[in-house]
């Protein structure tokens, strides 16, 4: 532990050296990112510091617990060194999860991706449940939502949609939503009253800017259309629709949402750029220690996470075998506590792995 923190220590030293130069400050995007480092630093060398001085206190105390042959003075120390054993045992755990760096992907917005699975109609209208479900949490954390793509059905469902999410700490909170989601309830459409059990896949990419993936134009294939509507109606009688397919990827991507051509690329573009991230993030994760693998999940869309069954008003993620019966109000926004489950066990498995 005391390497890593000298380790910790030298940076700050070399982070203070560069930002004393100036020359960072031209580039406002470095600048941000090593001030933000700065602070985590920091936070472990004070935590650390109080260590020290709480380590140092508590020989005090002990050795007036052992020296003192004053009844009352003994028994306070005695006492004072109770307290200070906690608080070191505190401050212990505390410089243990500061160790492990935060991923500088958790403060990231996201572009996430619902799909119906198996279930037919009943599955577009789960979809469609999920989307306003991110959606309530979101207006709750105050963050920016924003429809990229939808393919609609005519009983209201989604085949696919995809959205952005912007906000403080967006991808560090949602980013274990990745995986399949499976509901059972009784369909709108069922006569009989049968359960019916139905999926919905969803993917959560963190967004990325332009500089931080490199996309060659002749890597591209742009191909325009007239947008189509449900049931195969035109929607557009421009030419507004955009399909962009990354041919060294197969990777391809359609908007048709925006009526300008120009924004309905720009939004496609977006999306790429963050599945051409996750493509080499995966590539990233498969390279590594099989230790190193949290047991929440691997957040592959293959992987069952969570189920939601509607007449026992209950949900239960998989992962973490966790159930609560109140999922009316998990669907109207209320997810938090699943959420901060999930951020907790990830964090129990990085510090078991480190």
């Amino acid at each position: 532990m005391l390497d890593r923190l000298n380790t910790v220590t030298q940076r700050l030293a070399e982070i203070d050296a560069l930002i004393d130069e100036g020359s960072v400050l031209r580039d406002q995007k470095k600048y941000k990112e090593l001030m933000k480092e700065r602070a985590y630093c920091v936070r472990l060398q004070e935590a650390y510091q109080e260590y020290l001085s709480t380590e140092s206190q508590l020989v005090q105390a002990r050795e007036m617990v052992e020296t003192e042959s004053d009844p009352e003075l003994k028994k306070m120390a005695h006492e004072e060194a109770r307290i200070l054993e906690a608080r070191l045992n505190e401050l212990q755990e505390k410089i243990t999860e500061l160790l492990i760096p935060p991923d500088p992907l958790n403060d990231k917005g996201i572009i996430m991706e619902i799909r119906a699975g198996t279930g037919g109609d009943e599955a577009a209208l789960f979809a469609a449940d999920l989307f306003r479900m991110y959606g309530r949490y979101a207006d709750k954390k105050g963050w920016k939502l924003e429809v990229m793509s939808a393919s609609e059905t005519e009983l209201g469902g989604y085949k696919e949609i995809i959205f952005s999410v912007s906000g403080e700490g967006v991808y560090g909170l949602l980013r274990y939503e990745s995986g399949v989601h499976r509901v059972q309830r009784v369909p709108d459409t069922e006569a009989s009253g049968r359960v019916h059990t139905s999926a919905v896949t969803v993917a959560v990419l963190p967004e990325v800017e332009e500089t931080e993936i490199e996309i060659k134009q002749e890597d591209l294939r742009i191909d325009v259309m007239r947008a189509g509507g449900p049931g195969g109606q035109c929607v557009n009688t421009t030419d507004s629709a955009v399909r962009i397919t990354h041919l060294p990827t197969g990777i391809t991507v359609h908007c048709q949402d925006e009526k300008s051509q120009i924004k309905n690329k720009a939004k496609a573009m977006r999306i790429l750029r963050s599945r051409l991230f996750e493509l080499e993030e995966e590539k990233k994760q498969a390279e590594r220690a099989e230790t190193r693998k949290n047991q929440i999940g691997t957040g592959d869309r293959s992987e069952r996470i969570r189920t939601y069954n509607f007449p026992q008003n209950r949900v239960t993620d998989h992962r973490i075998d966790l159930t609560l019966y109140k999922l009316d109000l998990f669907m109207l926004g209320d997810i938090e506590e699943v959420l901060t489950a999930l951020a907790i066990k990830h964090k129990e498995e990085a510090l078991k792995a480190s």
